[in-house]
């Protein structure tokens, strides 16, 4: 089975969990990050899973999964103790062409959720494609160290300034070098050992509009 690997934006769409354990727990924190309509079917909740809802973050439905829970959904997931329930709500999401995570029949599932290492806009995922998530989520914390909170202000700064530059009269033909020369330096060593001057120097040489960490509004200065 092999996947093809997606982003989707979830910003305002029904997602629809069922179940209330940890696995739930685990899938509904990221969507609530990611912006989803949240909808959560199950009898009882975990501590956090229950603070989100009363936080407003998800909605909860406070019984066990009934036919038509997932109605509007584009994504949904099968996340009870049941396999029973959990082949009922796969059943389901197939009629109404919803795709569906099964948490204990990776086979029977449209997607699987890799592990994520995430800063800012960096996003950066493992799958062992359901084999096991236990050693995916080991290779991300042996990613972790490499790739620290500057990672965020590096792509949060590339992507302002390739902004600026593609709303600027430059062509493509000055843009594509550009683009690719900004890539291929150390941004993120240069933001965690506050060399602001030097990165300021280096967008003023390759920007034909003399962009600057602050005229892009990107970047933090140093207070001194």
């Amino acid at each position: 089975m092999r996947h093809y690997p997606i982003n989707m934006n979830l910003e305002g769409r029904l997602v629809v969990i069922v179940g209330g354990g940890r696995v739930a727990e685990r899938k509904a924190k990221r969507l609530v990050g990611a912006g989803a309509k949240l909808v959560v079917v199950s009898p009882v909740l975990t501590g956090p899973l229950a603070l989100l809802a009363a936080e407003g973050k998800l909605l909860h439905l406070c019984r066990a999964y009934q036919p038509g829970d997932l109605t509007g959904a584009v994504l949904t997931f099968a996340a009870t103790d049941d396999p029973g329930v959990n082949r009922m709500v796969v059943e389901e999401a197939r009629a109404l062409n919803a795709l569906i995570d099964s948490v204990d029949a990776p086979r029977e599932s449209d997607f699987a959720t890799p592990a994520v290492l995430q800063q800012g806009e960096l996003l950066i995922t493992v799958s062992t494609g359901g084999a096991s998530p236990a050693l995916a989520r080991r290779i991300v914390e042996q990613l972790e160290p490499l790739f620290g909170p500057e990672y965020s202000e590096a792509v949060s700064l590339l992507g302002t300034v390739r902004e600026k530059l593609l709303t600027e009269k430059v062509g493509n033909a000055y843009n594509d070098p550009v683009f690719a020369a900004l890539a291929a330096l150390d941004l993120p060593a240069l933001i965690r050992t506050g060399q602001r001057d030097a990165i300021d120097q280096i967008l003023q040489k390759l920007s034909a509009t003399g962009a600057t960490s602050g005229s892009v509004g990107a970047g933090k200065k140093d207070p001194s």
